[in-house]
């Protein structure tokens, strides 16, 4: 079944992010590296965010939500590392329960017509949900070291 192979590669996404950035303490959430830079716990939102924005455009009659801004804006708002986990954890978990339920006509079926993923499968959603914390996750490695901590390697 598709749906089981894609929901396990969400899995292993949130799996990855969350081991690489385990090292980031609660005292942590706060840090920024410079000036108008996300701090650590909002880019944890932002992971979540995007989580929910793809899972929501494919799954749910929202669409693509093009407000970065008011977007932007609300993940600055999440100032404790266990606030933006626990949004992250609900945002896969309804990411991953929302591909599980679809059959593999559901999963396959087009986008209907949207600027960001064009016609694609729905299924192309996980890539882009599994792909997108690379970039945060490393900001976050970096950060965990700037706090003088070690992130452990996130595929073990």
């Amino acid at each position: 079944m598709i749906a089981e192979q894609l929901a396990e590669e969400l899995r292993r996404s949130k799996a990855y992010f969350d081991r690489s950035t385990s090292a980031l303490q609660e005292e942590d959430a706060g840090y920024t590296p410079a000036d108008g830079l996300m701090h650590a716990a909002g880019i944890i939102a932002h992971v979540a965010q995007t989580v929910d924005w793809f899972a929501d455009a494919a799954f749910t009659d929202k669409g693509f939500v093009m407000d970065f801004e008011g977007m932007a804006k609300e993940t600055l708002e999440i100032t404790t590392l266990a606030d933006a986990r626990r949004w992250l954890d609900k945002a896969y978990a309804r990411a991953i329960q929302a591909v599980g339920n679809c059959s593999d006509a559901e999963i396959m079926a087009s986008f209907p017509p949207n600027e960001i993923m064009g016609p694609a499968p729905k299924a192309s959603i996980v890539s882009a949900i599994a792909d997108h914390p690379a970039h945060p996750r490393g900001a976050l490695a970096g950060c965990a070291r700037l706090c003088g901590r070690v992130p452990p390697m996130p595929y073990m």
